[in-house]
């Protein structure tokens, strides 16, 4: 999530043609234009190796002549035949996508994909349904894939050189990119696109996905109003920042809310918020400006509430200590595989900021910081869900005590898919008694009946 689209997604079966052994998981193929996709690809390869004798401000009405001459020797190599509309709005298509992403345009404009991965200039792959599947787009050459890998990054004060082979960014959208290149990338230069909507989901968009259940939903919605300090957990592509951008709507109008993150993708609506976003050292090494130094700068700008999109190192110390004088209420994400995985991943990196604190002193840091921990999983269907719901309770001896409030029940499904349900475990959260003094309400019945 990271991830899913606006839209209700249809059934495979409708969308583009999908061939392939249909094994989950598997690489199928993928064709976005049906039998055009090879054709199109075709036009967007002659354009590129004509792309150093056009003009510089070249449009779309000054490339449409050039891409129709392509296009008829393009169709006549492949034995196919156009009509004069089919020539014009093919023409117009690939004009479009040549002055955007190139052969990849259409993929990001594709609402059924939620990420696009370039392995090098003959090999792309899409995620659709939260499966991959292999497409028939390819790039003329190394040079083709950086140069739209530029476009991407140009605007953004970016670069992208042998001696900064890996770059961060976004597309206008918020959509997350990043782009390797050699020598780092043997193969080839790679550039993988995270896809976000423009029309942020609501927490109504994941209980009908499934992500959450209508009981979750109103549990994390008190947290949040309570000002419980929420950690968002999982692997990579389950859907972090999604359900960041959901938590982060329950926050309530009037509260100063302060975003940080690498390349900006929370889209909150509240009108008080400021965003800032790190930025990597420019062609001098020089300028950088990390993670951690904008958690420190954010303790001096009055927030109500800080939300970091992602902790990786030294800043999960910063983090810590804001949850802990003043700034409850707080919101960030981590990678890891679960919610005592979490716990330990926080250490790792509260570590990493260099203070030589004892391990002890660290643990008691996160013990009185975080109080829930909301943990992400992607299933064999390809579907994200919240599979564990776990509140950290404070200290015992040396260890960091925990208590599931809720689990994910799996169910054997048809040809070896896993469903389910989540459910409550029928424990009492420790800090009701902290939501109930912030006037957030939850019936009884939401934690279900302890089972013996």
């Amino acid at each position: 999530m990271g991830l899913l689209r606006r839209a209700k997604p249809p059934a495979p079966e409708a969308g583009p043609l999908v061939e392939g052994p249909g094994a989950v998981g598997a690489p199928e193929s993928y064709h976005p234009d049906g039998q055009w996709a090879t054709l199109k690809n075709e036009v967007h390869l002659l354009l590129a190796a004509q792309a150093p004798q056009l003009p510089n401000a070249a449009d779309e009405a000054d490339l449409q002549p050039l891409t129709c001459e392509l296009l008829s020797r393009a169709a006549a190599d492949l034995g196919l035949s156009l009509t004069a509309s089919q020539q014009q709005e093919l023409a117009a298509q690939v004009s479009r996508e040549f002055l955007g992403l190139g052969p990849i345009d259409r993929l990001v404009q594709d609402d059924s994909i939620t990420e696009v991965m370039v392995n090098g200039p003959r090999q792309v792959y899409v995620e659709r349904f939260g499966k991959l599947y292999e497409t028939p787009v390819t790039f003329l050459d190394d040079a083709h894939v950086i140069r739209i890998i530029r476009k991407i990054i140009t605007p953004l004060g970016r670069h992208i050189d042998e001696s900064s082979p890996m770059v961060d960014g976004r597309l206008p959208d918020g959509s997350r990119v990043n782009a390797v290149i050699p020598p780092l990338a043997i193969d080839g230069p790679t550039i993988n696109i995270r896809k976000f909507s423009a029309d942020p989901y609501t927490v109504e968009d994941l209980i009908r996905f499934g992500t959450l259940t209508s009981e979750l939903a109103q549990f994390l919605k008190a947290c949040v109003w309570g000002r419980l300090n929420i950690v968002v957990s999982g692997g990579t592509g389950t859907g972090k920042t999604t359900l960041l951008n959901v938590l982060s709507s329950f926050i309530p109008e009037g509260e100063r809310i302060l975003t940080i993150e690498d390349a900006a993708e929370l889209k909150l609506q509240q009108r008080h918020v400021l965003r800032l976003e790190a930025r990597p050292p420019d062609a001098a090494g020089k300028g950088q400006i990390t993670i951690r130094q904008l958690v420190i700068n954010a303790l001096r700008m009055r927030p109500d509430r800080i939300v970091v999109g992602e902790v990786r190192g030294g800043e999960a110390l910063d983090m810590l200590q804001a949850m802990t004088t003043g700034h409850d209420g707080s919101l960030t994400t981590v990678h890891s595989s679960s919610p005592r995985d979490t716990l330990r991943r926080l250490e790792t990196m509260a570590l990493m900021a260099g203070m030589e604190l004892p391990l002890r002193a660290v643990r008691e840091q996160i013990a009185a910081a975080i109080d829930l921990i909301a943990h992400l999983q992607r299933l064999a269907d390809g579907s994200r869900r919240v599979v564990q719901v776990t509140e950290v309770q404070g200290m015992e001896g040396d260890t960091i005590v925990t208590q599931d409030i809720f689990t994910f029940r799996a169910e054997p499904g048809l040809k070896g898919i896993l469903r389910g349900k989540l459910v409550p475990t029928g424990m009492r959260p420790r800090f009701m008694a902290k939501l109930e003094l912030a006037g957030a309400s939850l019936p009884p019945t939401i934690f279900g009946h302890a089972e013996h």
